[in-house]
């Protein structure tokens, strides 16, 4: 049985019960049947689902966004921003799908004729998070459903109301029975889904930790995978940069979803030069965002998603202490306030030291600010990690930043005097221990398709 607690008042509001060997065992053999028919529709058939499915995005907005913030805690206007990414995604994808399945023609080669088609695998297994518990289904979801495969989503075990009501939302919008089923399992269970015949794919949003061990299982059993993994994002402040702007899109960074993002701004390294003046003006920042009800319209921070990611935030805001790191804001549990809040933190540390070189997730509203002698140490700052999922870096000299991001910065993604964020027309993905594979854009397309070679 799976409980959905409400982060803000702690209480419980609703529970999924878990499937049974034998219902899995029958989902398992509808999407067979449901692959055998959808495979062959056409791509406009299938597009011409995503219409209806747009549209009840916009009708049932707010009770959508409403379970978000019950489930998870991010404030209301966070939540109604998500669904609002999703119905971006399906206008997109409703005019790129046939763009981007399209055969790929007259390709010279020793043959007369010689071209590249897209055909589905079948049914493909997606382990999903639960800080983004609809945008991140669905730029998984329609990508790999346009290109005719069949989908099963497993949501993460806080957020199964969200994973119920995505699979009501599918079948109102006509998708065929089948097409899209919702999987509530254990991580106990998951295994036995990679390892069966007719799971020919999957896709992991996750820790590494959970990226590891699927990337172990879908290497046994030879099934393709697709891992967005953790990040330590690296914000470069560079000593022409203008200091204002890089503080505000730090912050925005920092604190959206209450830091429980990927792509979140993790690490800010800042030159010696602008040490002082950053540091005052990330904190003015920083102090404009306050814990409240994240049901207020006016809340920019709600609480943490379980008190489990709470209680660890702060071991390991404790531990960068030990470690040599400095509190500049906050850094204390609220006492006698109910909810999972952890209020905006600022720790400062100097390259060098052991806090410095702290390579672990901070998942939540905490930033780290690494001070550096010089420009030149930027670089080797920013890339020692483990990670390499996205970056920042602000330069008044944009030529300077733009080179920096192209060039030599390890990340999959790296944005220039702005927050990094993900588009739907913009492949998505990290290195290293980031993951591999990328969703969203053309490239979301081709992970779970067969890329034939047709020659005569």
């Amino acid at each position: 049985m799976f409980q959905s607690i409400n982060p803000f008042t702690e209480e419980l509001f609703g529970e999924t019960s878990s499937l049974s060997h034998s219902q899995i065992e029958e989902k398992l053999s509808f999407s067979t049947q449901a692959f055998g028919k959808w495979n062959q529709m056409s791509v406009e058939t299938r597009v011409s689902y995503v219409s209806h499915l747009m549209a009840l995005l916009e009708e049932e907005k707010k009770n959508l966004a409403t379970l978000i913030t019950k489930e998870m805690g991010k404030p209301i206007t966070q939540s109604v921003a998500e669904i609002e990414k999703c119905q971006l995604l399906c206008e997109y994808i409703s005019k790129q799908a046939p763009v981007f399945l399209a055969d790929q023609k007259n390709i010279p080669s020793a043959s007369s004729e010689s071209y590249v088609i897209y055909k589905p695998l079948g049914a493909i297994l997606g382990i999903m998070p639960w800080n983004f518990p609809f945008w991140q289904v669905f730029r998984f979801a329609l990508p790999t459903l346009l290109s005719g495969n069949v989908v099963l989503v497993k949501q993460a075990p806080n957020v199964m109301l969200c994973g119920v009501e995505l699979e009501k939302l599918f079948v109102r919008a006509g998708f065929p029975l089948g097409i899209y089923q919702n999987l509530p399992i254990s991580i106990e269970q998951i295994e036995k889904m990679i390892a069966d015949s007719r799971i020919r794919g999957v896709s992991l949003t996750g820790s590494v930790k959970a990226g590891r061990a699927v990337s172990a299982l879908a290497g046994r059993y030879l099934k393709k995978n697709v891992l967005e993994l953790g990040g330590s994002d690296p914000y470069i402040i560079l000593d022409s940069a203008d200091l204002e702007k890089a503080a505000r899109e730090c912050v925005l960074s920092r604190l959206n979803n209450g830091g429980q993002s990927c792509i979140a701004a993790k690490r800010l390294i800042v030159t010696k030069k602008n040490e002082k003046e950053f540091l005052s003006l990330l904190t003015r920042e920083m102090q404009k965002y306050k814990m409240d009800d994240p049901m207020l319209p006016d809340t920019k921070l709600g609480p943490l998603a379980r008190k489990d990611l709470r209680d660890h935030l702060h071991n390991q805001v404790e531990d960068l202490v030990k470690k040599g790191a400095s509190i500049l804001l906050e850094a204390k549990l609220p006492k006698n306030k109910k909810g999972y809040f952890y209020p905006p933190t600022i720790l400062h540390t100097v390259w060098g030291s052991e806090a410095s070189a702290f390579a672990e997730e901070l998942f939540g509203p905490v930033a780290l600010v690494i001070t550096i002698p010089s420009e030149e140490e930027a670089l080797f700052v920013s890339n020692a990690s483990p990670y390499g999922l996205g970056a920042a870096v602000f330069s008044k000299d944009e030529a300077q930043a733009e080179q920096w991001a192209r060039d030599k910065i390890h990340a999959g993604s790296c944005a220039v005097n702005q927050a990094l964020h993900s588009h739907p027309a913009l492949p998505f993905g990290g290195i290293k221990d980031s993951g591999y594979g990328r969703e969203l854009s053309a490239w979301g397309f081709y992970e779970f398709v067969n890329i034939k070679t047709i020659f005569r």
